[in-house]
């Protein structure tokens, strides 16, 4: 009987520690090769770690919720034939995986299974399935199969929203509960008598549900802070009459659907931040405290929320400032769609300048949003309302949507803040200025 001591790998990226969030496979417990054994996370991304090869899990050295090293021990594998990180057959009493081991390190994934179709799903015919290229990265993506999905196009083609409607396609007739018989069939009067209010008692429950602090919560919650107590904030609001923005997106859609892809509003204010960030490079910057240097970048990379099952999320979108429509279009749809599958790697959070946080299509009509330390200055996107404005003399409905920004004072005067949402409002209202 031999052992293998795993240690944490270097996951890269300046990551020097990582949380255990969750053991996958229980102590005691037996694991094939590449099977996954804990869920890990850094302040980069949440990773599972599979197993270097077959064998028991015999000791969990590290609890779920603590912290370990780089290097640090956190599982023990004992078996016969273990073999070592390199590969071979080990010939000593205990083996150590030790930096070779970062090899191990798998994409990220959700605790959830990947979404699939709630109803019944038609068998495979094997057939070769019409699709283009776009379609079928969305559904690998997506964890869908193909042959799966009944095509809207030309000769059965497969399109980008019959895949996502395959997804959100609700259960069957003949999986849904049977309802009730009409009131005629059972001889019942459309009077119904009323149904007496159930019994409760004078007391209401008092069950409580305990959650673990931990995982991207515990990082979100110190990252929040840490930004809140070190940046001076300060928010400014504009509101912006997206009409001629509307316009713009109903002439694009069906240029993008060429593509496979769906536009949205996202790019067009993407864009306009990016422009206006070179504009106003000021907001596009950091401060290095210790070098005593502020670091304002000639590039766009943006950071852009997303709400995910594990939480929130920020991955980036990068060199925004010069790419067209579709192509931010393409990239925005790609990393959201992995965040939210948790499929996004350390390098997907690396080196943004700005971020764009949008909860428009939630709800809500202003918000003061907390940067993204280390960055200066975080924008918030809010819902689109048609309202009654004055175009001249006459009064008119337009639509119209707040966009706030919470900056760092230390570094950003209030004049410069106020010309760089002029400037964003300026383009949006005018999509036709973005091409100059």
């Amino acid at each position: 009987m031999t052992t293998l001591e795993f240690k944490l790998p270097d996951i890269g990226e300046g990551v020097h520690e990582g949380e255990i969030v969750r053991w996958i496979v229980a102590e005691g417990s037996q694991v094939a090769e590449d099977d996954p054994v804990v869920e890990v996370m850094t302040d980069k991304a949440t990773v599972e770690i599979p197993s270097p090869q077959a064998g028991t899990v015999s000791k969990q050295l590290v609890a779920e919720g603590d912290v370990a090293k780089v290097g640090d021990v956190i599982f023990v594998i004992s078996g016969d034939g273990v073999k070592s990180s390199t590969g071979a057959a080990s010939s000593t009493p205990t083996a150590t995986a030790d930096s070779a081991a970062a090899t191990a390190v798998t994409a990220p994934s959700t605790n959830a299974t990947p979404p699939s179709n709630t109803g019944a799903a038609a068998p495979s015919t094997g057939a070769k399935v019409l699709a283009a290229p776009a379609t079928r990265r969305l559904a690998r993506e997506m964890g869908i199969d193909l042959g799966q999905v009944s095509g809207t196009g030309k000769n059965r083609r497969v399109r980008p929203e019959d895949v996502r409607n395959h997804v959100a396609t609700p259960a069957t007739a003949a999986n849904a509960p049977a309802t009730a018989a009409p009131a005629a069939a059972s001889g019942l009067s459309n009077e119904v008598a009323p149904l007496p209010l159930p019994s409760a008692s004078l007391q209401g429950g008092r069950e409580v549900n305990e959650i673990p602090f931990r995982g991207v919560r515990r990082k979100t919650a110190e990252a929040m802070v840490k930004s809140k107590f070190t940046a001076t904030h300060f928010s400014l609001i504009e509101e912006v009459d997206c009409t001629a923005m509307k316009q713009a997106r109903t002439i694009a859609k069906p240029h993008a659907e060429r593509y496979g892809l769906k536009m949205t509003y996202m790019p067009y204010i993407m864009k306009a931040t990016a422009i206006a960030l070179m504009e106003y490079p000021q907001l596009n910057a950091e401060l290095d405290e210790d070098a005593g240097v502020i670091r304002e970048k000639k590039y766009v990379n943006l950071g852009i929320a997303v709400d995910t099952p594990n939480g929130l999320m920020v991955p980036a979108v990068n060199d925004c400032h010069i790419k067209g429509l579709l192509q931010l279009s393409s990239d925005l749809f790609e990393v959201a769609s992995r965040a939210r599958l948790g499929k996004v790697t350390a390098a997907d959070f690396a080196d943004t300048t700005f971020t764009i946080s949008n909860a428009g299509n939630i709800g809500g009509i202003l918000a003061t949003p907390i940067i993204n330390y280390p960055e200066v200055a975080i924008m918030g996107v809010h819902s689109m309302r048609k309202m009654p404005r004055c175009v001249g003399d006459d009064i008119v409905a337009r639509d119209v949507m707040n966009l706030s920004i919470s900056i760092d004072h230390r570094i950003v005067d209030g004049a410069d803040g106020s010309r760089f949402m002029v400037r964003v409002r300026e383009l949006l209202e005018n999509p036709g200025l973005m091409l100059l």
